[in-house]
């Protein structure tokens, strides 16, 4: 019912625009520089001149391609899966280098599932996992420097584990928000009806080198029962605007339909100082897509890298208000939960440049479950106003056809194939 509830708004919808469909009184001219965009236009070009911030992809200053490359000074010791780096937060210049922060795990046995896990074994990636940093001047070479926030002592919350951090830096101190849980990640919480939860937790510091003191509270609260956000509340990302923290965070609905099938969305909380009281967006969720999205600000507004998850993945979106989010741009390779070098993350500046590089993780590093770890790794991009590199604007991106093939056909899905062709045969 809800599905021709839903037909019968958009067929009254296309009847409406064809009785008022107006037609132009010459072609469409061969120069993008003579076309009038008040011309009558259809549906498609009329978004590439009113949508999208140009109808080209090299004007477009929010499309970029991504292009990555291998970081030195991180050992994985030989890719057993003992050791993992990932989730990293957003990167910093302070003291003459570029600081990061990311979820460090070094158990004795990769992740062995949540039946298996116990006080030394892990039950997922960022199970057992601490808050690690790590320096670099050029932003290729990095040096781990060691834990920046341990697991607390049980029952305090991230005594299980501590992961997924990013970085505020305001009024001349340091914040780092973290995910922290209290029982191995998978664990299923019966009053909330879902797996995975884990308060937003806060640690405090004067220099970027620590020492980190925990702020001891939840700082984001969960929903009421039945609202959106009321199960998980994960990946914190705080800006600086208008002299405010703005925290983006992801939750997830629908956790417990059949298969687990849920939406990702992403919220706003807002705060006059890091430690809250956070508000929510009363338009809250503000993005509908993303299981890793990366906000940075750009020129007065914010910009966001959607990347997997949901019915705008694979796209770069703006919100000049830092609210309502629209499709600047649709692309490809996009980076695995990135933390961006964006200079402009806590300067609320009013035409902020934008970015031109991160780290990202990369979840399969051990090439199967078995070994399961992951590894930091470093993308360049041009979502920049001062940078203007066409390289980067292109968009037939040609990847190996072994790429493609290896991704082949299920035995399960060969057999269906095979039982459609013979039952055609028996039909002619």
């Amino acid at each position: 019912m809800k599905k021709l509830f839903y037909l019968s708004l958009i067929t009254l919808g296309l009847m409406s625009c064809a009785q008022k469909q107006q037609f132009p009184d010459a072609a469409f001219p061969l120069k993008v520089a003579d076309v009038d965009p008040n011309r009558p236009m259809s549906s498609a070009m009329k978004r590439a001149f009113q949508h999208y911030e140009a109808p080209r992809l090299l004007d477009n200053e929010l499309y970029t391609n991504f292009k990555y490359t291998e970081l030195k000074g991180f050992d994985y010791n030989n890719g057993d899966g003992t050791i993992s780096r990932r989730d990293p937060s957003k990167i910093i210049f302070e003291n003459g280098q570029y600081y990061v922060w990311y979820t460090h795990r070094e158990t004795p046995l990769p992740p062995q599932g949540k039946g298996n896990a116990n006080d030394t074994l892990p039950s997922t990636d960022w199970d057992l996992a601490e808050i690690w940093y790590a320096t670099s001047k050029d932003g290729f070479t990095w040096e781990e420097q060691g834990v920046a926030v341990t697991r607390p002592p049980k029952p305090k919350p991230g005594w299980r584990s501590v992961a997924t951090a990013d970085i505020l830096k305001f009024k001349g101190k340091y914040y780092l928000y973290y995910q922290a849980f209290n029982a191995p990640s998978g664990t299923y919480d019966e009053a909330k009806d879902a797996y995975d939860i884990c308060p937003v937790a806060l640690s405090v510091a004067v220099s970027p080198d620590g020492p980190w003191t925990p702020v001891n509270k939840v700082v984001i609260p969960f929903g009421e029962s039945n609202e959106w956000d009321w199960r998980v509340i994960h990946d914190p990302m705080p800006l600086v605007h208008d002299g405010k923290i703005y925290l983006y965070y992801k939750s997830g609905m629908d956790q417990r339909d059949a298969n687990r099938k849920h939406w990702d969305c992403w919220g706003l909380a807002i705060a006059e100082h890091p430690e809250g009281p956070f508000k929510k967006h009363p338009l809250s969720p503000v993005m509908n897509s993303g299981h890793e999205t990366m906000l940075f600000p750009f020129r007065e507004g914010v910009a966001a890298i959607v990347g997997t998850d949901g019915i705008e993945h694979n796209t770069i979106q703006y919100a000049e208000d830092w609210v309502n989010f629209e499709i600047a741009s649709v692309t490809q390779l996009l980076p695995t939960a990135g933390g961006l070098f964006s200079p402009d993350a806590f300067t609320d500046s009013k035409n902020a440049d934008g970015i031109t590089w991160g780290l990202s993780h990369f979840i399969n590093a051990g090439g199967n479950w078995k070994k399961q770890y992951s590894k930091l790794g470093r993308f360049d991009c041009d979502l920049s106003q001062s940078v203007h590199d066409p390289t980067m604007k292109r968009s037939n991106v040609l990847m190996p056809n072994d790429l493609y093939f290896k991704y082949g056909l299920t035995k399960k899905q060969r057999e269906r194939i095979e039982k459609e062709n013979s039952q055609r045969a028996l039909n002619q």
